[in-house]
């Protein structure tokens, strides 16, 4: 059984072996993405032992996005809120940026609601476990507010035109379409939903930690690129991994018909 959540804690943190589990544990406020939630996020992902790290949440909502009351009282503010804004934001940023630049892979695993912010959140993970009760959206046009933030991860995650209809309409979709567009990998029962995103999250750790680096931090390095830059970058990555020590040990395995002992276990 996981441990009891402390309720004073604005995330919890489980490891399970190689798989750290961070649990929002707002779920009362929805687990609004607010300084306190984004700093206990960000101190969390810091996991140099763990292989793969899950973002979960806890409550009736995985992530309604910003606090937009607190975002509404600053405009009352002598600037009218731009540095509570540009704080803010920067703030977001910086933890999206952290989730994409973080050596492990991380799954999100989306019990309900993610808006906004909290689509955000979930297009910025490189994989998403859903369950049949999920539902997702970038809102903010419906209250005046362009998701443009949103928008970075989730052009990058779905067709172009499936994330401009998302982000003009505002509207809510549920799990199937999530899944038609590519936003999440795979929809399971609610009730199976940890099972199966921490099984996932054990299969993904049972591969060397090092070559899960290398291969995240490529595939990025390379998109967008031209192609003969793209496949330059790639190139050069496949050198570098048939040069690592867990590269000579994979291939050695396969030779010898074993299972291969990586250097981080």
């Amino acid at each position: 059984m996981p441990p009891t959540p402390d309720v004073a804690a604005p995330v919890i943190v489980e490891d399970h072996g190689r798989v750290r589990r961070i649990v929002l544990n707002r779920g009362a406020g929805r687990n609004l993405l607010t300084h306190e939630m984004m700093a206990a996020l960000t101190d969390a992902l810091d996991a140099p032992e763990a292989a793969v790290v899950v973002i979960a949440a806890d409550g009736p909502a995985f992530c309604a996005g910003h606090d937009m009351k607190a975002m509404a009282a600053h405009h009352d503010d002598a600037d009218g809120g731009r540095d509570y804004f540009v704080a803010l934001f920067e703030e977001c940023s910086a933890l999206m940026r952290k989730i994409a630049t973080l050596p492990q892979p991380v799954i999100a695993e989306v019990h309900a609601v993610a808006v906004a912010a909290g689509c955000q959140l979930v297009a910025a993970c490189d994989l998403a476990v859903c369950a049949d009760t999920a539902r997702f959206g970038t809102t903010g046009v419906t209250f005046g507010l362009y998701c443009t933030t949103p928008a970075v991860p989730l052009t990058r995650t779905v067709a172009p035109k499936h994330a401009a209809e998302l982000l003009m309409t505002g509207d809510v979709v549920g799990a199937q379409h999530a899944l038609r567009i590519g936003l999440v990998n795979r929809i399971v029962h609610a009730a199976e939903l940890t099972r199966e995103t921490m099984a996932l999250a054990a299969h993904i750790a049972t591969k060397s930690a090092a070559v899960l680096a290398l291969g995240k931090r490529a595939v990025a390095e390379q998109g967008g690129r031209p192609l003969a830059e793209a496949y330059a970058c790639a190139s050069a990555a496949m050198v570098d991994n048939l040069l690592l020590a867990d590269g000579r040990e994979g291939l050695a395995a396969f030779a010898e018909k074993r299972p291969a002992d990586w250097q981080d276990r």
